[in-house]
């Protein structure tokens, strides 16, 4: 996974983090929970801070949709 493959990541976080409010995630840590994904092989220092809403808002939008 990249950093473009919102949708990808918002599924692998909503199955890590089922009980997780996506709203309630610091930018910091969303980050590192990327990062940390199983699969994830991108430079941990491409993203910035419209990337990281652009996955909030995808795994918002995965919780709701479960």
């Amino acid at each position: 996974m990249n950093w473009t493959d919102a949708e990808d990541i918002a599924i692998a976080l909503s199955e890590k983090f089922p009980d997780t409010d996506p709203l309630t995630v610091r930018f910091t840590d969303l980050h590192r929970w990327v990062v940390d994904l199983p699969g994830f092989s991108d430079d941990p220092k491409g993203s910035n801070e419209g990337i990281l809403e652009a996955i909030q808002m995808q795994w918002l939008e995965e919780a709701r949709d479960r």
